[in-house]
């Protein structure tokens, strides 16, 4: 929705699943030397303030990355998360939060690419301004990401990592997922594909995880975090999932790793859980 600003929610629970994912992906496929080109269709700002504005309202930070900040005791996919963005923050205060484009900035060598698209008219304009000066690198593109998806595929290094977030305040973006990533398939089949999706009492959030294994049938990996009990009767988010197509043979290890101690250490309550499933050639 354009209303919908992610300052608000910056550095939360379901942005630590996203990004510990993203960072392990990101730093696996920079380790071959052909370029890479990450893909974000729903890339928001840049890096978001913690101790001013809206992330400020709520504090939803201090039910995510703000948990972590200070522990000594992180396993490795979450330690290199929280690496990422101490690298953003001086002196050890936890006081900006890199979003997707960032920590993307942050690992991407300089034969990589990085393509960016955003609805919000405030939203781009920070990202653009952000990024001023660095095509053809790193673009920033204002519009629909799932129209402009299709642009920017099959990447010419045939090599690609593209993640998909929207705020699904809209149930129709459960559908548009579907459709721009079947398409996606079609023109680039070797694509590694990363969807975030929220958890709340939806019936579209709860069969979105069935229509993504449709998409095809080996080659995916599905990991849910829970934090709390849902709320009977609301939309409230409890949790959040990310949904691989074709994740590196690495990633079931790390989650492995990573999944039990972010149960422990962003739950909320006794219902907190995760569930990770995968299937791989």
């Amino acid at each position: 929705m354009l209303s919908y600003r992610h300052g608000f929610h910056a550095g939360m629970h379901a942005d630590v699943l996203k990004h510990v994912i993203l960072v392990h992906l990101l730093r696996y496929l920079v380790r071959k030397d052909k370029a890479l080109w990450f893909v974000d269709t729903h890339a928001g700002a840049a890096v978001y303030t913690l101790d001013a504005g809206y992330a400020t309202k709520n504090a939803e930070f201090e039910t995510g990355i703000g948990r972590l900040w200070a522990r000594k005791d992180v396993p490795i996919p979450v330690a290199e998360y929280v690496a990422e963005v101490r690298a953003l923050n001086a002196g050890n205060v936890l006081r900006r939060y890199p979003g997707s484009p960032q920590l993307a900035t942050q690992i991407l060598r300089r034969q990589d690419r990085l393509r960016m698209f955003e609805l919000h008219s405030t939203e781009i304009r920070l990202l653009q301004d952000y990024f001023r000066g660095q095509a053809p690198r790193v673009m920033a593109q204002g519009g629909d990401g799932f129209a402009g998806l299709k642009s920017v595929l099959p990447p010419p290094s045939r090599r690609g990592l593209v993640l998909i977030d929207p705020t699904y305040e809209d149930k129709g973006d459960y559908k548009r997922v579907v459709g721009a990533l079947r398409e996606a398939l079609k023109r680039f089949g070797t694509g590694v594909y990363a969807v975030w999706y929220p958890k709340v009492q939806r019936q579209e959030s709860r069969r979105f995880p069935e229509l993504l294994k449709r998409l095809q049938q080996n080659d995916w990996l599905h990991v849910t975090l829970d934090v709390k009990k849902p709320v009977a009767g609301g939309l409230g988010l409890h949790g959040s999932g990310m949904f691989v197509l074709n994740p590196p043979w690495t990633l079931p290890d790390a989650l492995r790793a990573a999944m039990p101690y972010l149960v422990q250490v962003l739950g909320q309550d006794e219902t907190a859980r995760y569930d990770l499933e995968f299937r791989l050639e």
